[in-house]
C-alpha cells in the first residue's frame, strides 16, 4: 500500500471516530452549569428562549434532558416485526425537542424555516409550544410536572387526562419537576440564571 493511500486511509479513520460534537451528549447530565460549560451556545439558546416565551432555562433543560438526552439527532427506537424485520420507527419525533413531524410543520408555518437538530430553533419551538400550552389550558410555564405531561400527551390528550392512565409517565413527570428543581439551583449556585 503507498504511502499516500494509508495517510488518507488514517485521515478518513480519524474523521470517522470524531463524530459530530454538536450531536453528542455533554458528560455530565446532572449538572446544568457543567452542560453549559460544555456547550456555551446552549445559554444563548435557552436564554432567547426564556426572553421570548417566558419558559424558564432550568424547565427547559429538563425536558430537553428527558426528551434526547441533549442529543441533537436523537430519534425513536426502530419498531420491529418478528423481532428482527425493520418496519420503521415508533414515531416521527426527531431532534433536541424530539418534536413530531406535524408539529414542528405547524411550528415552521408560524416561525418559518427551522431545522429540529439546532438548539436554537428546538429550544425556540418548545417555548411556542409551551406558551400556547399556558394559554390554553392554564398551565404555569414554570410547573414543569405538568407542561411536561401536555407536550408527551399533546394538549388535547393532557385535556383528556389520558397521562393519568400512565403511571410511568406520571412518574417520568415527577422525576422532571424534581430535575428542573436540581437545575436550577446549579444554575443560581453558578449564576447562569
Amino acid at each position: 500500500m503507498s504511502r499516500t493511500l494509508r495517510a488518507l486511509a488514517l485521515v478518513l479513520l480519524v474523521a470517522a471516530c470524531g463524530g459530530n460534537r454538536e450531536y453528542s451528549a455533554p458528560r455530565e447530565l446532572d449538572n446544568a452549569c457543567a452542560i453549559l460549560d460544555q456547550r456555551p451556545s446552549y445559554q444563548r439558546a435557552f436564554r432567547e428562549t426564556e426572553r421570548r416565551w417566558g419558559v424558564p432555562m432550568a424547565v427547559q433543560m429538563a425536558i430537553i434532558y428527558q426528551e434526547s438526552k441533549f442529543v441533537g439527532n436523537a430519534r425513536t427506537p426502530h419498531q420491529y416485526a418478528l423481532g428482527v424485520i425493520p418496519v420503521g420507527r415508533q414515531s416521527s419525533a426527531y431532534g433536541y425537542s424530539q418534536a413530531l413531524d406535524a408539529t414542528w410543520a405547524e411550528y415552521q408555518r408560524a416561525h418559518g424555516r427551522a431545522k429540529r437538530d439546532d438548539i436554537f430553533d428546538a429550544t425556540d419551538f418548545m417555548g411556542w409550544y409551551m406558551s400556547q400550552t399556558t394559554a390554553e389550558l392554564g398551565i404555569p410555564l414554570n410547573d414543569t410536572q405538568n407542561q411536561y405531561l401536555a407536550y408527551h400527551e399533546g394538549r388535547s390528550g393532557y385535556a383528556r387526562q389520558s397521562h393519568l392512565e400512565k403511571a410511568w409517565l406520571m412518574r417520568v413527570a415527577a422525576d422532571l419537576e424534581q430535575r428542573a428543581a436540581m437545575y436550577d439551583a446549579q444554575l443560581h449556585s453558578c449564576r447562569r440564571a
